[in-house]
């Protein structure tokens, strides 16, 4: 399924005659218009982080062009994305990569959900020698493979849920006991994010000697996890720990609640992307969620403002939300990398638009944006949150900011 971001469709029907430019790509720049291009998961398991990542996308870009769009050369241009459904599906998503760079002329690249679907395009656009700024592909793993046109404006996977075995760690110790004392029951879904957030987890534990009584790694079809959560209740361990993207979370907070589980420290990713908080609330009570960005940071920019600025209009513009999920930020902070790398390249050129996003370094309502010679942004930290069954998603800054033991609303 093919779509545009809504701002997008009058645009491109404007679109008048092929603009050449010169250098090593003929890019899909057409009138006043720069298409980005992304395979997107509008369908499938991923559809519902798909969504957010699309929404922070078009936000950003329906801001950017109300400010004037785009100056190169001296002439204005707006934004427009041509997205295609990748269903979920890594192989749909190399496939859709390579169609909107063969056939539709695209040159430029914003990244699908997640790290699975992220390392099947990234072989593509790098063939090809065309850019791509993604928001969504966390892990680690692929910044190990080379890539030069392959850039994220998130922390890696590895720095997820670590914070948390620090923080038991810490509680441990306040608590007069050694942190080698704390047990933890992992379940991580058997894919390359919550693979690579499990390695963070266990280098983190290595370092206070802590036990891992339970370490399952689950299929994708994170419906039932039942019977990692009986071992739970049954070994009673100081700490679980779960990485499944939303479908997991969601399913993990349910069968917490059905189940009644009360474990003194439960963490895990995607809480907001899955509204875990919102549906489970009574077992949501004390869940340590990662979070690549709070909106009660003070970093800002000139497009948005403040994080809280960006935040309450992004709400205006999507009532449906109460609680924004990061990845919706993250989306639209990799869009305004776009905006300045074009123009600080002045130039159409892949390649030298390429070079201008390997030396951004700039501050964002989400947080500062520098990357490695790898590709991955090293200039922003992860956080942590605690859902209170009163006040919604609490920021902890330091180990006195955390509720524990945790103790479920039951």
């Amino acid at each position: 399924m093919k779509s545009f971001s809504f701002k997008a469709i009058s645009a491109v029907a404007a679109i008048s005659a092929s603009v050449a430019i010169s250098g090593n790509a003929l890019a899909k720049v057409e009138g006043d218009t720069i298409t980005l291009g992304s395979a997107i998961s509008l369908t499938g398991k991923y559809s519902t982080n798909g969504l957010h990542t699309q929404r922070g996308y078009d936000f950003a870009v329906d801001r950017i062009n109300e400010m004037g769009g785009v100056t190169v050369n001296g002439k204005s241009y707006k934004l427009a994305i041509q997205y295609y459904d990748d269903e979920s599906t890594p192989a749909r998503a190399a496939q859709l990569v390579e169609r909107l760079i063969q056939q539709d002329g695209v040159q430029y690249m914003l990244g699908p959900y997640g790290s699975g679907l992220t390392k099947a395009v990234a072989p593509v656009s790098e063939k090809f020698g065309v850019p791509m700024v993604e928001a969504e592909g966390a892990s680690r793993s692929l910044f190990t493979q080379g890539y030069k046109y392959l850039f994220a404006v998130l922390s890696t996977s590895e720095q997820y849920l670590a914070p948390a075995v620090e923080l038991a760690a810490a509680k441990a110790q306040a608590a007069g006991k050694d942190p080698s004392s704390v047990t933890i029951a992992m379940a991580f879904e058997n894919d390359p994010f919550s693979l690579d957030v499990r390695e963070g987890v266990l280098d983190a534990a290595k370092k206070y000697n802590m036990k891992i009584v339970i370490d399952d790694k689950l299929p994708a079809d994170l419906s039932d996890m039942s019977a990692t959560l009986t071992k739970v209740k049954a070994i009673k361990p100081d700490m679980l720990i779960v990485s499944g993207h939303s479908k997991g979370a969601a399913t993990a907070a349910r069968q917490i609640d059905e189940m009644r589980l009360q474990v003194p420290i439960v963490a895990m990713t995607h809480c907001e992307a899955a509204k875990v908080q919102e549906k489970f609330p009574a077992a949501a009570n004390g869940f340590l969620c990662p979070t690549q960005w709070v909106e009660t940071s003070p970093k800002k920019d000139k497009y948005f403002g403040t994080a809280a600025e960006w935040n309450a209009d992004f709400k205006k513009a999507y009532p449906s939300y109460t609680s924004v999920p990061y990845q919706t930020a993250q989306a639209s902070a990799a869009v305004i990398v776009w905006k300045e790398a074009f123009e600080a390249a002045n130039s159409f050129d892949t390649s030298t638009v390429r070079d201008a996003i390997a030396a951004t370094d700039m501050e964002t309502f989400y947080g500062n944006i520098r990357f490695s010679d790898q590709g991955n942004n090293i200039a922003k930290p992860m956080f942590m949150r605690q859902i209170n069954a009163s006040s919604g998603y609490d920021a902890i800054i330091t180990p006195d900011d955390m509720v524990w033991p945790r103790k479920a609303d039951y």
